[in-house]
């Protein structure tokens, strides 16, 4: 009798822990990336036609952090390829997520705590992933790898300026082809080691900001709590960045930070996601000063869509922050960085980013201008940027 009540008990535990590994990380997911359901705006045919013919570049999504195959339509989050085709987006950015602190605020955050291994762990990830930060981008780069050898025709993975024009000429063929570029958010997934930058250029990461929502040993971050500037460590990476053609992103770091890497650029840098202080008064986003900073290296910034860039869910906030930068800097300076996927909030998926073009539209840019802005900056500045120096000069 109790033998069979002891086999029941592990029946039953087994099966819920099954349960939990197979419905949990979708039901959080679910939970963190929401469209929250908010009427649209009217898009005219005007808007879609021109939609249509557009080579759109979004700078950030965190698609690769979740449990979903890249190339199936899925019932929750933001992006995916038929979604990426369905809104014409030419290339976009994947970001490597590989820490987060509990509750984590745009204030202040140690690194002490991690919401990342419990959900590494709920999906059931390779267990060298489960320790090990460098071992969670590797992974985020071999499931991107895998989703482009399974999609070869239409999927084009960007590792260089060939890369892009290749993409380009997929496109102009009539192919709905989408490019993927990989990013990191925080390179504290370096685990003080700068010789680990090397691995991930080598597995393919053309992009990294150094720090996310919390200091660490490279520089201070907008959301830390010292928020200081570029340390010796974080000098190296981003000299060593630029000369291995990985392009220097700003987002999230401290106002020190960015001055330090604004200061010795010798290449354009992005500001991948966020807003600015003008239409936006929240801490991560960029003021004027930091504005021009940017543009003084030839670089761009991408405008998100989610209430902590925009103070709104609204694609005309969305405009009205492009906008900004246009005016105060030039239209060369302006890009998309949704932060889609990113636990975060937004009105719409990137199957719709016609709600875009439309703003854009009604806030008076030229068929130019939203060219430039909803794409062709990017594809200038990522196509440069991801070349190394020896082969730019």
């Amino acid at each position: 009798m109790k033998r069979r009540i002891g086999i029941g008990f592990v029946v039953i535990l087994i099966t819920a822990l099954l349960g939990f590994f197979i419905f949990a990380p979708a039901y959080i997911e679910r939970d963190l990336n929401r469209i929250d359901g908010e009427p649209l705006i009217e898009v005219s045919q005007e808007a879609r036609d021109l939609h249509a013919d557009l080579e759109i570049v979004d700078l950030h999504s965190d698609t690769l952090l979740w449990k979903r195959d890249l190339l199936d339509r899925a019932d929750r989050g933001h992006v995916d390829l038929p979604r990426l085709k369905a809104g014409n987006v030419a290339l976009q950015v994947f970001s490597s997520v590989t820490k987060s602190p509990r509750d984590q605020n745009y204030d202040s955050n140690t690194g002490e705590t991690d919401n990342i291994t419990p959900l590494v762990i709920g999906q059931l990830q390779p267990i060298r992933t489960w320790n090990s930060l460098l071992e969670r981008s590797l992974w985020h780069a071999t499931k991107l790898d895998r989703a482009v050898e399974e999609e070869r025709d239409t999927l084009f993975q960007i590792h260089g300026q060939e890369d892009v024009d290749r993409l380009l000429r997929s496109r102009e063929s009539g192919r709905d082809s989408v490019g993927a570029m990989l990013s990191i958010e925080g390179l504290h997934n370096l685990e003080g080691d700068p010789a680990n930058l090397e691995k991930l250029h080598a597995a393919g990461f053309r992009m990294a900001g150094l720090t996310h929502f919390f200091d660490n040993e490279l520089a201070g971050s907008m959301h830390g709590v010292d928020k200081g500037g570029l340390t010796d460590m974080g000098r190296a990476v981003v000299r060593r960045m630029e000369e291995l053609g990985m392009i220097v992103d700003i987002a999230h770091c401290s106002p020190a930070c960015v001055a330090d890497i604004i200061a010795m650029a010798r290449r354009p840098i992005v500001s991948s996601h966020g807003g600015v202080q003008a239409t936006c008064e929240v801490n991560r986003n960029l003021t004027d000063d930091q504005i021009r900073g940017v543009a003084r290296t030839g670089g761009i910034i991408g405008v998100g869509y989610w209430d902590g860039a925009v103070c709104d869910t609204s694609p005309r906030s969305v405009a009205r922050a492009m906008k900004h930068i246009r005016d105060l800097v030039g239209i060369e300076h302006v890009a998309l960085g949704s932060d889609f996927d990113g636990s975060v909030t937004t009105r719409f998926d990137t199957s719709e980013l016609t709600q875009v073009t439309q703003a854009l539209m009604d806030e008076g840019f030229t068929e130019k201008e939203i060219r430039a802005a909803m794409g062709g900056n990017a594809l200038r500045v990522l196509g440069a940027g991801i070349e190394p120096m020896e082969a730019a000069s």
